[in-house]
């Protein structure tokens, strides 16, 4: 005798709560549904309007410092901790989870100019105007105040970077130097024509891959193993900021000058992979996601943005009204936050998805969740939904600059189109935007 058991599962067919309707079976078969694009297209265009009216990324602000804040830096081994710098020589170390300071001191006489963890988070560096380095642990107490090393120098620093794996950080100034954290003295230093580095990172996954921003408008690489430079791009405009992709590591990102980002493939750096544009303003600050899928930029327009590594336009902006200008951006370890340093001497938490909260999600509201994203994804090239999706609100002010800046390009174009079009075949070449902001490639 055959014997045919059926099997439930008890929470397809219970509440999870008492003011749920109870679950029901139904089938899945299209003829029965022949109704079922239209409501599917319903449930998209319902679900795409929800996540644009409970979008809500800002969670507060953390406030003490007297003066602009400059830096940032998030420590690679607690979710809960990040150090930031001033523009008074003040460092303050932040305890994300209870809002509040952990920790303070009067570390330099001028301008933080830059603060870096090592990859253990024992222990961070800051670098300032006054010429000195100084060493600090990463879980001093309130009363040490002393900082473990001092390094000094002839010139001041600009900005500095510790390595990823052993205890060697780079400072950017006069010249790119490397030190180590057991001597007084600079390792190695490496110069290529600039008058000022204005930036030096350390490559993720190529640990003696180093970056460089450079006051002629160039960045470098080197290579520290060898003692030399590989290659040298200058563009068009200077770039403000550099950050490598943390999963792609031959890919980095550049925020420059003329209100744009660009991602370079350090393989062919004679034209970037992508042009990102959306700023008003001089983009000053980026940082990618730990995931390599996304990255934030903090611009003197006083927004915040946070972009997909192939997109043209910014996913999110983000913007406050007592917001200033941006001089740091920094995303959290788990992906989940951005925290941005400006002007006002604040230090603000973003989420990193605006629509997100942190409560625990049962099951089906996760299923839900998903279902929504899913339907979403599927109809984003309908006109209505598509609209809904991309609209970001802006403040007055930067949405007449960026109809401005629209204006200033549509006339630069058509102008090289009339002057292509009035001169002799192939005088007037059609060069790429990706090409056009690279000037000059030295190896």
């Amino acid at each position: 005798m055959k014997v045919k058991v059926i099997s439930r599962d008890r929470r397809d067919f219970t509440k999870a709560r008492k003011s749920e309707i109870t679950p029901v079976a139904r089938s899945l078969a299209p003829e029965v549904h022949p109704l079922q694009r239209a409501r599917e297209y319903k449930r998209a265009l319902n679900a795409v309007k929800l996540d644009k009216h409970f979008s809500k990324p800002f969670i507060g602000a953390l406030s003490g410092h007297l003066d602009g804040v400059h830096c940032l830096a998030k420590s690679p081994a607690s979710l809960a901790t990040l150090v930031s710098g001033s523009c008074d020589g003040e460092l303050r170390r932040w305890n994300l989870t209870e809002r509040s300071t952990a920790w303070r001191v009067d570390a330099h006489t001028s301008f933080v100019r830059g603060v870096a963890f090592s990859r253990s988070g024992h222990h961070f560096v800051s670098c300032s105007d006054d010429k000195t380095v100084k060493l600090w642990s990463a879980g001093a107490s309130v009363e040490a105040v002393q900082p473990l090393a001092k390094f000094l120098n002839k010139h001041a620093f600009n900005h500095i970077d510790h390595h990823h794996r052993e205890h060697l950080f780079a400072t950017a100034g006069h010249c790119v130097q490397l030190w180590d954290t057991s001597r007084t003295e600079p390792m190695q230093s490496f110069e290529w024509g600039a008058d000022a580095i204005t930036r030096v990172t350390f490559n993720p996954a190529q640990h003696n891959l180093l970056g460089c921003l450079s006051s002629d408008r160039s960045c470098t690489l080197y290579d520290t193993s060898m003692g030399s430079a590989m290659q040298k791009m200058t563009m068009q405009t200077r770039p403000n900021a550099m950050c490598w992709n943390p999963m792609q590591p031959m890919h980095f990102t550049l925020a420059s000058e003329d209100h744009d980002l660009y991602t370079f493939d350090m393989r062919k750096l004679d034209h970037s992979i992508c042009v990102h544009s959306g700023h008003v303003s001089a983009v000053l600050s980026v940082d990618y996601s730990p995931t390599g899928q996304q990255f934030v930029s903090g611009s003197y327009d006083k927004t915040l943005r946070i972009w997909d590594i192939g997109g043209r336009a910014a996913q999110h902006v983000y913007h406050a009204k007592r917001m200033q200008r941006l001089f740091s951006v920094c995303w959290s370890m788990d992906a989940s936050y951005v925290f941005s340093g400006s002007d006002d001497t604040n230090v603000r938490i973003w989420r990193s998805k605006p629509n997100e909260r942190a409560a625990v999600q049962l099951p089906r509201e996760k299923r839900k969740r998903e279902y929504s994203e899913a339907l979403v994804e599927r109809h984003k090239h309908l006109p209505e939904i598509r609209r809904i999706k991309n609209h970001s609100h802006v403040p007055h002010r930067v949405m007449k600059a960026a109809l401005v800046k629209e204006t200033v390009r549509g006339t630069q174009k058509k102008k090289e189109k009339n002057r292509r079009a009035h001169s002799a075949p192939g005088k007037v070449p059609k060069v790429p935007r990706k090409k056009k902001q690279v000037w000059n490639v030295q190896e």
